[in-house]
């Protein structure tokens, strides 16, 4: 990236963080004693937008598919389960200290960060002595209870995915659901940041979209359908998924399953990156992940992470814990009894050998076919978490745009507008009377209003030009407004306008719920 293309990147997020603030998206948390970094507030329409978002999502898995429940668990929880995930252990990033500056960074960020002395340098350009970098634990401690002792400490949850585990079992035995499902959950995270940055992009409290999606092992696959299918096969990744997937193709459908859902909240195809991870940056536990990422100001950076996650959370929980996170099969059952001894000898000595060329050992895939033998095993995973704080971010950076238009006098001005599609708009339609001064025209446009808000959020907007209005909606991303004008009083139609282009139609005012509805 040239010099200029960087300062004219730096020029638009200033220019965006400063819409926000002005028209009431975004504030920085604790203004008034001069903030708190990496934490931020939603005004009224920020979190109409983030509102906005949570339900396009939770509608997409909760009530479009049968297949997926949901959760609202506790941020606080057992810190066993910490343990048991490894966050306690390994939940790290690396830091370092300049003992010029004294600022504090992470070792991998270390040229991507301003000096705090000199803000237009790099911290590469502060020839200070640094320290050696040091594991940092990224969770945030707590106590609970009246008495700060070790054994009450407590830490509030860096990701929202553990709670969705830990609650397995009760989910299986209680929603009605057989292997293969999904349970999702929209909450609250925090992590403790070394170096916030970018805007709301990387903070220390953020909101999550998680689905832990439960699938068979492959070996449950092969032993029930006789095969498992390959992702070259599928030509078609909205058909209904079918019983002989493995883990690859359900990783590769659920990739496929959230480009389609940010494609039709208004992320443009062209801004949206698909990075597989390799082999050398996979978690350890990690059969592959998908990095969804989109194109940002400063940069390309994950919006949402796909990845195929094996049994290794349900294993640690059960190892942890005790309590057994199995599930029973009954076709996996139906399927083995049809097999005689030979047969199932055979299929254990194939997947013995499969193990092994994999490194893992040919007892213990002896001891696992004797569990898929009596229907059981530990459900495997794919996990879509998507970052909800960073997807308002990229909606506001792909709305933001320009052009030129005329005001109320004819001259040519530039006008500031968000392009936001009409699902994700914080309010949908914008009531304005012709004239604040002509009583008939207000109460008509007033009774319209009433009709209307309680299925959406509109605005009532009568102070000032008309043109003037209409700036003011364009620039917080109101999609539609209607006018109520003389004519309105005669045949009972309105003055239908389009945020995008600007375009004026009559349409009777019966008409009027239903267009929104299309809309939207």
């Amino acid at each position: 990236m040239s010099e200029n293309d960087s300062k004219q990147r730096a020029a638009f997020m200033e220019i965006l963080t400063a819409l926000c603030k002005r028209r009431g998206f975004i504030f920085q948390s604790s203004e008034i004693y001069g903030g708190i970094n990496g934490f931020w507030d939603y005004g009224p329409l920020g979190a109409e937008l983030k509102r906005n978002v949570r339900d396009l999502w939770w509608r997409s898995m909760m009530r479009e598919r049968e297949d997926v429940v949901g959760l609202d668990a506790t941020i606080i929880m057992h810190p066993k389960i910490w343990k048991a995930s490894g966050h306690v252990d390994t939940f790290t990033d690396p830091m370092i200290d300049c003992k010029t500056c004294k600022g504090r960074f992470r070792a991998d960020q270390i040229d991507e960060i301003p000096c705090p002395q000199k803000p237009s340098k790099c911290v590469r350009d502060c020839h200070g002595e640094k320290t050696e970098p040091r594991a940092f634990n990224l969770m945030f401690k707590t106590t609970v209870g009246p008495i700060e002792t070790a054994e009450n400490i407590a830490y509030l949850r860096p990701e929202t995915a553990q709670a969705i585990f830990a609650q397995f079992k009760n989910v299986l035995d209680t929603a009605r659901q057989k292997i293969p499902f999904g349970i999702g959950q929209i909450g609250k995270a925090f992590r403790n940041e070394v170096t916030p940055r970018n805007y709301t992009f990387r903070s220390r409290e953020f909101e999550q979209m998680e689905l832990e999606f439960f699938i068979r092992p492959d070996e449950a696959v092969e032993l029930i359908c006789g095969r498992v299918a390959s992702v070259g096969e599928i030509a078609d990744w909205s058909a209904a998924p079918q019983p002989d997937w493995g883990w690859e193709v359900w990783h590769k459908y659920w990739v496929e399953q959230r480009l389609a859902w940010y494609r039709s909240i208004g992320l443009p195809k062209a801004s949206l990156v698909e990075y597989w991870q390799p082999k050398e940056e996979l978690a350890h536990y990690a059969r592959a992940c998908v990095d969804i990422q989109f194109a940002f100001p400063f940069g390309i950076q994950e919006l949402e992470g796909v990845a195929a996650r094996s049994d290794f959370d349900l294993s640690q929980h059960q190892q942890h814990s005790g309590k057994s996170q199995e599930v029973f099969d009954d076709e996996l059952k139906a399927a083995a009894a049809k097999l005689d001894a030979a047969a199932r000898a055979a299929f254990a000595d194939r997947m013995a050998a499969r193990w092994q060329a994999s490194g893992k050992s040919a007892d213990a895939a002896r001891a696992f076919c004797a569990k898929l033998f009596e229907g059981r095993y530990i459900p495997h995973v794919i996990e879509p978490s998507a970052g909800v704080d960073r997807l308002v971010l990229a909606l506001l950076c792909n709305a933001y745009a320009e052009d030129k238009a005329p005001d109320d006098k004819g001259r040519e001005e530039t006008r500031t507008l968000l392009r936001f599609d009409p699902k994700v708009a914080p309010v949908k339609l914008a009531v304005f009377p012709l004239l604040k001064n002509r009583p008939e025209l207000v109460a008509k446009a007033r009774a319209i209003y009433a009709g209307l808000r309680g299925r959406w959020n509109v605005f009532y907007d009568e102070s000032g030009a008309i043109g003037r209005r209409y700036r003011r909606q364009d620039e917080i991303g109101t999609p539609f407004g209607i006018t109520v004008d003389f004519q309105t009083l005669e045949d009972d139609t309105v003055t239908w306008r389009d945020r995008d282009s600007m375009a004026q139609t009559r349409i009777p005012n019966s008409e009027i719920a239903a267009r929104l509805e299309a809309a939207l």
